[in-house]
This record gives C-alpha cells, sequence and structure tokens, in this order.
C-alpha cells in the first residue's frame, strides 16, 4: 500500500509499506480522510522522542471497514489504546491509563491507504456524515473533554462568562465553536500568524488578535483555554485569567516556564490539564458534527495524500490559511 512515512526529523516520504494484517481483536480499514495534528507535526520536528521513526504517523482518521461483519460500514476511528486491565480503562478513562497508547505513535498510523484499529474502537457513522467530518471527531473530541472539564471546575456558567482562546489551530477553534454554540457572551481568540487570523476574522465570531501586538487584558476572563501550552502561553493563561477563573490547558508545544503558581494561588485560579478524550467525548463530538453544530468548517482544508510532506512544510512555515488539513489516499476513490 502506499503509506506516507516519517522518516527522520523534518522528512516524510511516499513509500510502498505492507498492508497491515489485523491481530484477532483488529479490524482492516480503508482509510478515506486522515488529519494532520499538531502532535504530528511536533513529531515531524523531531521533538517527540516517543514517535520512532520510520513511522506512520497519522491518528485523525475516518474510513471504510474492508472485511468481516462490518465489511462496507463507514466508520471514525478511536486512535487511543488503553490496557483494558486498569482501573482507568475499567472505568471508561483509558486517556489516564499509563499503558495507553495511540495510533500514529507507538503503532502505525492512519497516513496510508490502510490502517489496523481496535475493532471496539470504531465509531459508525451515519449516512449523512462525511468522512472529511467525521476525520474531525478525535479532534473535536480533544475540544469536548477540555470544555466537559472546565465547566465542571467554573464558578459560573460559560454562557455568562468572558474567555480567551490562545491559538487559532485545529483545537483552538473546535474549542471556541462549542464555546459558541453554549452561548458564551464575550470570545477572544489569540493568533500569532496572520493568515491564520484572517480565517478567523472571516468566521466573524470572535475578536481576533495578535497577541505580540495587542495584549489580551489582564485578570478578565473567566476562562482561558491554552491550545498551544508554550512558555508564552502559559504566562498569557495565567495573566489574563480572572480571580477565581479557570485555565484549561490542552497544549503540549513545550514544557517551559511560564505558569504564574503565585498568581494562580492567590487568586484562587484552577489549572486543569487536558488529555484526549473519553469515549463519551468522542459520541458527543460525532453528533455535534452531524448537527452541523459547528458550522460550515470553511477553516478545513483537503488535500492529496501525495501532498502531505509539503503541507506539514507549509504548517511549519506558518503560512497554512486552514486550521486543518485532511489528507486523502487515493484508495478512498477503489472499491474494497
Amino acid at each position: 500500500m502506499k503509506a506516507l512515512v516519517y522518516t527522520g526529523a523534518c522528512t516524510l516520504d511516499i513509500r510502498d509499506e505492507p498492508k497491515p494484517r489485523p491481530q484477532a481483536d483488529e479490524t482492516l480499514v480503508r482509510v478515506d480522510a486522515a488529519g494532520i495534528c499538531g502532535s504530528d507535526l511536533h513529531a515531524w520536528h523531531g521533538h517527540d522522542e516517543r514517535r520512532v521513526p520510520p513511522l506512520i504517523l497519522g491518528h485523525e482518521l475516518a474510513g471504510t471497514v474492508v472485511d468481516g461483519p462490518m465489511a462496507g460500514q463507514r466508520v471514525a476511528i478511536n486512535p487511543l489504546v488503553g490496557c483494558g486491565r486498569c482501573r482507568d480503562c475499567l472505568e471508561g478513562e483509558a486517556n489516564l491509563c499509563s499503558q495507553r497508547d495511540l495510533l500514529g505513535l507507538g503503532r502505525p498510523g492512519g497516513f496510508a491507504e490502510f490502517v489496523a484499529a481496535p475493532t471496539s474502537n470504531l465509531f459508525a457513522l451515519p449516512d449523512d456524515l462525511g468522512s472529511v467530518e467525521a476525520s474531525l471527531m478525535e479532534p473535536t473530541a480533544v475540544a469536548v473533554h477540555a470544555v466537559a472539564l472546565a465547566e465542571r471546575l467554573a464558578r459560573r456558567p460559560v454562557s455568562e462568562s468572558p474567555v480567551l482562546v490562545i491559538g487559532g489551530g485545529a483545537i483552538g477553534v473546535l474549542a471556541a465553536l462549542i464555546l459558541r454554540d453554549k452561548g458564551v457572551p464575550e470570545m477572544v481568540i489569540a493568533e500569532t500568524a496572520a493568515p491564520r487570523r484572517a480565517m478567523l476574522e472571516g468566521l466573524g465570531f470572535a475578536d481576533v488578535i495578535n497577541p505580540i501586538d495587542t495584549p489580551a487584558r489582564d485578570n478578565h476572563f473567566d476562562l482561558v483555554v491554552d491550545a498551544v501550552g508554550s512558555g508564552a502561553t502559559r504566562r498569557d493563561s495565567s495573566r489574563c485569567c480572572r480571580s477565581g477563573g479557570v485555565i484549561s490547558h490542552i497544549g503540549l508545544q513545550d514544557n517551559k516556564d511560564g505558569l504564574d503558581t503565585r498568581r494562580l494561588t492567590l487568586a484562587e485560579i484552577v489549572f486543569a490539564g487536558n488529555y484526549t478524550y473519553t469515549p463519551r467525548d468522542l459520541t458527543v463530538s460525532l453528533d455535534l458534527l452531524r448537527r452541523g453544530a459547528l458550522g460550515s468548517l470553511d477553516w478545513v482544508e483537503t488535500r492529496p495524500l501525495d501532498a502531505g510532506a509539503a503541507s506539514f512544510e507549509t504548517l511549519a512555515g506558518g503560512t497554512a490559511t486552514a486550521a486543518k488539513i485532511i489528507l486523502l489516499p487515493e484508495s478512498q476513490n477503489l472499491p474494497t
């Protein structure tokens, strides 16, 4: 099969790879759409020691089951694989499993014509939800999980709360769209890349700022969603979050200093780390996408798998206008 393979820092090659051979608890899926995640880009830079080349990246996936009882069924894939035995897995929180793995991390991912995935991780798709939209199930669930956790920790409803979203990539945009659907009265999105700011301004539902030139207000936002996760954005989160507010930290760009723990303590600000999602979050995200609750998704761009390497270059250079690029393997047009 054709696959886009991470072979070293800043290097992706289209190669001929063996078609996956599913294990007893797995199903072979023909990949119809595969989104590029920020963590894929982080690995491409050579900054993720967990992703060891050569490796097929890609974990935001939708496709069609090739054989077995579900043959022909269109599915979205939960790429997170827990041990299935620990307390966290048994309580439906495999995202907290200390032995968790992920397609495109310790297992071959979906930047390829086919992928093998645990059968229990497949979500059947309704006929009225396209594969491109369905491949957004995973990143949408990340945002759903982060917003739900923030709501549990917040002192006031989000419908009454000024919100700052830091980062105009897919997770930031999805979190903002979910919060818009919940009736947030004031939203600011901070994004440093000019093409992304232009795209965000075109969506028309939030004030968009370049935080380098126009810092967000101090001590103003009841909820700050940090979808970048750098030292600089943690400093801004600490400064901008209102006393008694919540910082929802999703991004994993670096582990540098920046969080002002003194202010968090004196102002009783809750700092909440968020990692991936639960099965319920995935179900909620599919429903949001099916209902069109997140709008037209004009901020999504599709490209062929052959354009994958160039797409990573575009994203790394900060020139991408789209918040999400989704790769389409040629096999999507072939019969199973």
